[in-house]
């Protein structure tokens, strides 16, 4: 306990600066934390970035994290990041012909979804914040509000398994205990910053989004519990300690943030 505390702090100290100066910062920082997240993915199927995938993948990655405008300037203006995303695909594609089906589009699948995964993930969490402080603060506070709430719930309350099979200590309770603390928290944020003005949308329903923000992480967090179950591996890494990896602390806002995007609030 006392390691996770120290490391919370510390990453508190380096985090909250970054989040609040904004623009190249958060930019830097949403590429860097996609490429560790990528190498976690990479190292729990044995692989390394290292090698031809692990680069593509890479520099896949990082063309949908980063603002093309920011840090691709020299391109044609008309490039877009799934345009550019698709080149990275069509080169471990042609692998496939230049190593004579040694390297398979079974082995080309996991590089591309891996990079979508993490890439897609952060490139809405600089997305959020370069749109405004308050948008991503909105987004950190549901996903933070449900992990306590089902930590708390569930060790008071839980008694019934939500889904033994990918994560066995988590409870239907605990999951409901998630959700109305995220309720709840985002309440007391749009008392401070009304939807109507920040969100586009009224406070309401930005209440009801909540619900579906809150599973949804909960569902991300579940996902990244299904992968490090499928490798047989306890953290996706090791660079938090007390914590584990950048995927063990990032897997929820990986799911929250498109969907925040999707519901068009950014």
């Amino acid at each position: 306990m006392r390691q996770r505390v120290i490391t919370a702090v510390i990453a508190l100290i380096v985090f909250i600066p970054i989040i609040v100066y904004g623009g190249l910062a958060v930019e830097l920082a949403g590429g860097v934390l996609a490429v560790i997240g990528l190498y976690e993915l990479f190292k729990m199927k044995g692989l390394t970035l290292l090698s031809f995938e692990g680069v593509v993948s890479v520099l896949g990655t990082l063309v949908l994290v980063l603002p093309l405008e920011n840090w691709f300037f020299f391109l044609p203006q008309e490039t877009n990041h799934f345009t550019l995303f698709y080149f990275f695909v069509m080169v471990l594609l042609a692998a496939q012909v230049v190593s004579k089906n040694t390297y398979t589009i079974d082995e080309a699948a996991f590089p591309v979804i891996a990079s979508l995964y993490v890439g897609m993930g952060f490139q809405m969490f600089v997305a959020a914040r370069n749109q405004s402080l308050v948008v991503l603060l909105f987004a950190l506070f549901i996903v933070w509000a449900t992990d306590i709430g089902a930590y708390m719930f569930g060790r008071q309350f839980g008694k019934n398994k939500l889904w033994p099979e990918i994560s066995p200590n988590k409870t239907i309770e605990g999951s409901l205990g998630g959700l109305l603390s995220a309720v709840v928290v985002a309440a007391i944020f749009l008392l401070l910053y009304p939807g109507a003005k920040y969100f586009g949308v009224s406070t309401g329903l930005l209440l009801v989004y909540t619900m579906f923000f809150s599973a949804a992480g909960q569902f991300g967090d579940l996902v990244e519990s299904a992968i490090k179950r499928h490798y047989d591996v306890k953290d996706s890494g090791n660079i938090l300690p007390g914590h584990g990896g950048i995927l063990d602390r990032f897997d929820s806002m990986l799911f929250v943030f498109p969907l925040m995007h999707l519901f068009g609030l950014f």
